[in-house]
């Protein structure tokens, strides 16, 4: 099952992350995927399977949909197709192959937890709180 592959790698490469913050574990996950990836779903079913047993054991998964986005030559423009896999222009009817956004999964942010001792002054946004988050761009 290749959508079993790509969680386990999203979490590998989430685990790396947080190994070199020297996290305690990880709490939450933000994910931006993409309307085409079709892999929503898929995710959610296998994130508990492949999180068991790592730093990320009990997080939580949050995913932002990027819907899709194409561009049209013809308008030069970008603007949202009439259907998921309608692929032509919904004002002038050309094809528009031009795919601008709709397929990316990024790993937008990561909510670490950190033992106290582990905390340092660069760490500290605030001297009750005990978990930091990592953004990505």
């Amino acid at each position: 099952m290749h959508e079993l592959t790509i969680a386990k790698n999203l979490i590998d490469l989430v685990c790396e992350h947080a190994a070199k913050q020297k996290a305690e574990r990880v709490t939450a996950i933000y994910i931006r995927l993409g309307e085409l990836s079709s892999f929503n779903r898929a995710l959610h079913f296998c994130f508990d399977r492949v999180t068991t047993g790592t730093i990320c054991e009990g997080a939580k998964l949050h995913i932002e949909t990027v819907p899709l986005t194409v561009y049209c030559d013809t308008c030069q423009c970008e603007k949202r197709p009439g259907g998921r896999y309608n692929f032509r222009c919904f004002d002038c009817g050309m094809p528009t192959p031009k795919v601008v956004a709709g397929r990316e999964m990024q790993v937008s942010a990561i909510k670490l937890d950190f033992a106290p001792s582990a905390w340092t002054s660069a760490r500290l946004i605030n001297s009750n709180c005990q978990s930091a988050v990592a953004c990505f761009d």
